[in-house]
């Protein structure tokens, strides 16, 4: 599921272990990203850390099986892998208990990192993993020194796991903000933006910060996207029977990075990552294959969730 040519993709922060109640499985949002854009044929590298544990063993099994490389996990003798547990509400939203002082709060900086981030297109990176200031430091010490054309913030927070600074220094370091609406009106509090209404949220991070392209996701109901060029889009959610949300926004998000880096218009960019993410959220987990019968099937889909709010912002 190739589209143009191979890019290359550094995805920074957690690798852990979902604990559903009826599952384990492997996740975190970067990691997620990178499988799901690896899949799309570019060259996608996580870096992160797990612990010298049974945990941390099955993690660097899971990455090798997914075809990932594990070059760049790091093992650490002091901190456990990475865990969070998963609860879904009777809607199938998720709520999490993220285990605090683990591996990838540790990810130590080194030549190799430098040497990778500097040949990278696009460098990801969220919240989460810079909590503690270990990390937060190897992260800002990488971002200094990427001179490639994306840098995606993907903000995913997480209660008790993120503050107004971090936030400022990363929207500081950003090219591409992706967010969804919960997270943009939390956000626009968080930074007294004052803005009256999502699509003025996105602009006012795109004023107030080197952000070029601010997404906020809609859950069901698509996504929107605003440029610094002035460019509004709104690409209403594909109609599909949810199974869990669990990486659907973070397919979302590949589909979305490798179209922009491929050349594609941002209508463009958001459709096929609208595409993927009504996929994942239609599969259990976030490491599914998605086939070509698959995106045959949502490509030819005519039935759409649509934000009333936003429907003057559909392509006629």
């Amino acid at each position: 599921m190739s589209h143009h040519k191979s890019f290359n993709v550094v995805a920074f922060g957690e690798v852990l272990w979902d604990l559903l109640p009826d599952k384990v499985i492997i996740g975190g949002a970067p990691f997620n990203f990178a499988y799901r854009i690896n899949s799309l044929g570019h060259n996608a590298y996580i870096i992160s850390s797990v612990g010298k544990d049974d945990f941390g063993e099955k993690a660097l099994k899971k990455v090798r099986d997914l075809n990932m490389s594990t070059k760049y996990i790091q093992q650490h003798n002091r901190f456990p892998t990475g865990r969070v547990e998963v609860f879904l509400d009777e809607h199938r939203n998720p709520d999490y208990h993220i285990i605090s002082d683990v591996a990838y709060d540790h990810i130590r900086l080194n030549d190799s990192l430098i040497n990778l981030v500097n040949e990278a297109d696009c460098l990801c990176f969220g919240t989460l993993s810079q909590r503690d200031w270990e990390s937060r430091n190897t992260l800002e010490a990488l971002q200094n020194s990427f001179k490639g054309r994306l840098r995606l913030y993907d903000i995913n927070l997480r209660k008790n796991c993120y503050t107004r600074d971090v936030i400022q220094l990363s929207l500081s370091h950003a090219d591409v903000l992706k967010m969804n609406d919960a997270e943009a009106r939390e956000v626009n509090g968080l930074l007294r933006l004052n803005a009256t209404s999502l699509p003025r949220i996105g602009e006012a991070m795109i004023k107030q910060y080197p952000v070029e392209i601010c997404i906020i996701t809609l859950g069901p109901g698509g996504v929107l996207a605003i440029s610094a060029d002035n460019d509004v889009v709104y690409e209403p959610g594909y109609k599909v029977r949810m199974e869990d949300p669990l990486g659907a926004g973070d397919a979302f998000s590949a589909g979305f990075i490798s179209r922009i880096l491929s050349g594609s218009d941002l209508r463009d960019a958001c459709r096929f990552g609208n595409q993927l993410g009504a996929i994942v959220a239609s599969q259990s987990g976030a490491t599914q294959t998605i086939t070509s019968a698959e995106m045959k099937v949502i490509t030819g889909k005519t039935q759409f969730n649509i934000q009333p709010e936003l429907i003057d912002l559909i392509s006629k």
